[in-house]
């Protein structure tokens, strides 16, 4: 019992970081909205609040009800896997400064980042999310919840970075060259 309440301070410090990306976001949103930034994909980001929020009570509704164990060989190994997503994260974060952002927000006259994790993979935040949605539930085996949030959030991210791409696509045009967009 006591790993399930140490999970669940674990994932209520999750919530809390998540909250703090909100509030980061939001101040970035401002930003950008200031220098002419234009938002694009609003209709899937709801849905994404959803999942995220879902992910983290599923992880704990699961635990607690379904009385899923602590397995130490897995539970461990997940835990180094999340806190490497949060940093992975902050990373993504900190690299694009006010361009970063929850939503997908193209400002005009900015350049695309290429430097960081951006000069790794082409959308690095959301390598942090699977990897986190993946091994969160799992540090306390709460394997539905993963499975359940892995193929759902596979779905979500298909039509999300479609708009990213787009957006990307769209400030790279020659009459846009100067122009960013990331997040």
């Amino acid at each position: 019992m006591i790993s399930q309440w140490l999970f669940t301070g674990l994932v209520l410090l999750v919530g809390i970081e998540r909250l703090a990306e909100l509030v980061v976001s939001k101040r970035h949103a401002a930003w950008a909205f200031s220098r002419g930034g234009v938002e694009r994909g609003q209709s899937h980001y709801p849905v994404m609040v959803v999942l995220h929020t879902g992910l983290l009570v599923g992880a704990v509704a699961e635990v607690w009800l379904a009385d899923r164990p602590f397995v130490p060989a897995l539970g461990w190994v997940m835990l180094a896997l999340v806190v490497a997503s949060q940093a992975l994260r902050w990373w993504c974060i900190s690299t694009l400064g006010n361009q970063w952002n929850t939503r997908v927000i193209v400002v005009p006259g900015l350049s695309l980042v290429r430097r960081g994790p951006y000069g790794v993979v082409p959308h690095p935040n959301y390598v942090a999310v699977v990897v986190e949605g993946l091994a969160l539930p799992l540090v306390h085996t709460a394997w539905v919840t993963a499975l359940v949030f892995t193929v759902a959030n596979a779905l979500l991210l298909a039509v999300r970075i479609r708009v990213e791409n787009a957006a990307l696509r769209e400030i790279a045009s020659p009459a846009n060259a100067s122009s960013e967009v990331a997040t």
